[in-house]
C-alpha cells in the first residue's frame, strides 16, 4: 500500500474545514453561555448515561461537537488529529463518503460508550441497594451523590471520530510515517496497534480519577476499521 504524501490542494479539503469551523463555534458558545449562565450546552447535547434525565437521542451525534470548556487542549489536539488524518481520508475518498465515515465512527463510539457505561452503573446501583440498609446516613447519602454525579456526568468530543480516522489511516495508508511529539517517527500501522493496545488496556483497567473515555476511542477504532476494511473488500470507488 502506497505512502499518502499531502499536496497543495488536500491541505483543507471541505468537510474537514467545516468540522473545524464547527467545532471552534461550538467551543466558543460553550465558554460565552456557561460563563453567562444562560444556557448549559453540556446538559442538552453532551451524551449522557440512558438513566439520566438529561439524556436524549439526539446526543448521539450532537456530543462529538462539544469538547471541555476548561481544558484547551481537548478541542486543540482532537481538531488537530481531525485535520491530520481526517484531510488524508477525505482527499482518498472524496466529502461525501468521508461525512459518513466520520458521524458513523462517532456514532458507533457513542453506542459502545453507553453500553460500557450502562454495565458498569448497574453493578454500582446493584452494589449500593445491598448496601444501603448497612449504611450510616452521611454515608448513605455520600454514596448516593456519588452514584447520581456517575450517571449524570457528560461524555463529549470528538475523539470517537479521530480513532476511526486513525485505524482508517493506519489501514489505508499503513507505511507513511507519524511523528510522536513532533520528534520520533513511526510507521502508521504499529502505531495505531500500539495505541489501540494501551486503549484497551486503559479500559480494562478503569482507574479512579481516569475521566478518558477509553471505550468510546475503542468504539470509534472498531466502526473505523471495519468501514474501511468493508469499502476496500468489495473494492467501491463510491458509497453509493
Amino acid at each position: 500500500m502506497a505512502e499518502f504524501r499531502p499536496g497543495g490542494f488536500q491541505v483543507l479539503p471541505v468537510i474537514v474545514k467545516n468540522l473545524l469551523i464547527i467545532n471552534a463555534i461550538v467551543y466558543l458558545a460553550q465558554i460565552v453561555l456557561g460563563k453567562a449562565g444562560v444556557f448549559s450546552m453540556e446538559d442538552t447535547f453532551a451524551l449522557h448515561d440512558i438513566r439520566s434525565d438529561h439524556f436524549r437521542p439526539h446526543q448521539l451525534v450532537s456530543y462529538m461537537f462539544l469538547h471541555s470548556p476548561y481544558q484547551f487542549s481537548h478541542i486543540l489536539f482532537n481538531m488537530f488529529a481531525v485535520w491530520m488524518f481526517g484531510s488524508a481520508l477525505e482527499n482518498h475518498w472524496g466529502p461525501k463518503r468521508f461525512l459518513i465515515f466520520y458521524l458513523l465512527c462517532g456514532i458507533g463510539a457513542a453506542m459502545l460508550h453507553l453500553g460500557v457505561l450502562y454495565y458498569e452503573n448497574t453493578r454500582w446501583i446493584s452494589d449500593f441497594n445491598t448496601q444501603a440498609p448497612f449504611l450510616s446516613e452521611p454515608e448513605y447519602h455520600r454514596r448516593l451523590i456519588q452514584l447520581s454525579f456517575r450517571i449524570n456526568t457528560p461524555t463529549l468530543g470528538a475523539s470517537g471520530s479521530v480513532f476511526g480516522c486513525l485505524a482508517a489511516f493506519g489501514y489505508l495508508f499503513p507505511n507513511s510515517l507519524i511523528y510522536l511529539y513532533f520528534f520520533i517517527p513511526i510507521k502508521a500501522k504499529w502505531f495505531v496497534i500500539m495505541y489501540g493496545a494501551l486503549e484497551l488496556y486503559l479500559g480494562v483497567r478503569n482507574s479512579a480519577g481516569d475521566n478518558v473515555a477509553h471505550w468510546a476511542h475503542l468504539g470509534g477504532a472498531l466502526i473505523g476499521f471495519l468501514m474501511v476494511l468493508y469499502w476496500n473488500k468489495t473494492n467501491r470507488r463510491r458509497f453509493y
